[in-house]
């Protein structure tokens, strides 16, 4: 292999990661759009909190949630407790019979508190929600609403940023991109993710619940394969504060790439277009192409220096490639707006080549650290919140 085509395949990849693959998904939304057939219905409902702790945050998320419009007796929550030991456990309990705890004896992880939770709720539609998540009074009704089309197996928010006063605030690019992505996606077909920290799904796609591989993921893949689909729902958000920490940032970043390798590595099957047909190309597209834009990024810049010498267009390209990473760098550590593209482009893929890594060595990252956000729960217009 030349290192011409080694160069221009990598290219090839990173462009068709980021842009070649939903600009296929927007022409085949011309074609074709599934809608998602929404009204409202009122189902027994579960609530799931999983929480490791949290005793500075629980309070007002369970007062959060019990503010939700949906129907109290046909509304159960429960709190996921992973071996906490602070006062998370507590602060559940001293709401009486109006919440539920469910606590794991020795620390397993969040899917493993969530299968506890499973094991106790009676609802037919299971929400499940982290601590950090605030939710509009009406997010519980609409997010259920979507199972009325029978076609829908699970659902995803949208997920919103909001600022230290608790008002929306412009969420990054990423975060736009990924939600426009994921509402193509709803429209050609089904997703290929759910937002972790707010999602539902029937009861019968949970009933094998894996205590070792990422919930929101393995959901979904669970709800391809019995025949249904996943969606967004534009009109259910969850909003959250990005993590003060960008270390931590990073850390989470790692983790949620090595649990989603390993989710995909158990399910590799589903990348077969025979069987799986266009979730098998969305699979692939969404997921592992993205994961291996590291390795093209380094394949690139390593074909791309030893091609310079040999002509004026290569030896451009690596000019542009040094003032890329160049200016990822300085994003990066001055936080310049204007270089926020390329400091995170930079940044997310070195954590994922970071991901490979421990993943090739057999870590899988099973327990967990709440994300280190602000300690109070973002505040909306919309969210009401008790006493």
């Amino acid at each position: 292999m030349t290192l011409e085509a080694i160069f221009w395949g990598a290219v090839l990849l990173v462009v068709y990661a980021y842009a070649g693959y939903p600009c296929l998904l927007a022409a085949l939304a011309q074609v074709s759009t599934l809608r998602v057939q929404k009204r409202r219905i009122t189902p027994r409902a579960t609530l799931i909190i999983t929480a490791h702790n949290e005793e500075r945050r629980l309070k007002e998320k369970i007062d959060n949630s019990l503010a939700q419009d949906y129907p109290p007796h046909l509304l159960d929550i429960i709190v996921a407790s992973d071996c906490s030991t602070d006062r998370t456990d507590d602060i559940a309990r001293s709401y009486g019979d109006r919440v539920r705890l469910v606590r794991a004896l020795e620390r397993r992880g969040k899917e493993a508190a969530q299968q506890l939770a499973i094991a106790g709720a009676p609802g037919d539609i299971l929400i499940f929600s982290d601590v950090a998540t605030a939710l509009d009074a009406g997010a519980v009704s609409s997010i259920v609403s979507n199972f009325a089309d029978p076609s829908v197996g699970c659902v995803s928010s949208v997920d919103r940023f909001v600022d230290e006063d608790g008002r929306v605030s412009g969420e990054g690019a990423y975060v736009r991109y990924e939600m426009w992505v994921r509402a193509l996606e709803t429209r050609v077909n089904s997703l290929v993710g759910l937002s972790g920290s707010f999602f539902a799904a029937r009861r019968e796609i949970c009933r094998q619940w894996a205590v070792d591989r990422q919930s929101d993921f393995t959901t979904l893949l669970n709800a391809v394969e019995r025949g249904w689909r996943g969606v967004l729902d534009p009109e259910t958000a969850g909003y959250y504060r990005n993590i003060a920490d960008t270390r931590r940032e990073s850390q989470r970043k790692i983790r949620t790439v090595v649990r989603g390798i390993a989710v995909l590595a158990r399910n590799a099957r589903m990348l077969n277009p025979v069987r799986y047909g266009l979730f098998a190309w969305q699979l692939a597209s969404h997921k592992l192409c993205r994961w291996l834009v590291p390795f093209a990024m380094a394949a690139a810049a390593a074909a791309n220096a030893a091609l310079a010498p040999q002509s004026a267009f290569y030896g451009a390209a690596l000019a542009a490639q040094i003032a890329f990473y160049g200016a990822a760098v300085v994003g990066a550590t001055t936080g310049a707006r204007a270089l926020r593209i390329p400091a995170y482009l930079v940044t997310s893929n070195g954590a994922i080549l970071v991901a490979w890594v421990r993943f090739a060595f057999g870590d899988r990252m099973t327990s967990w650290t709440p994300s280190d956000r602000l300690a109070a729960l973002p505040r909306t217009a919309r969210v009401k919140t008790l006493g």
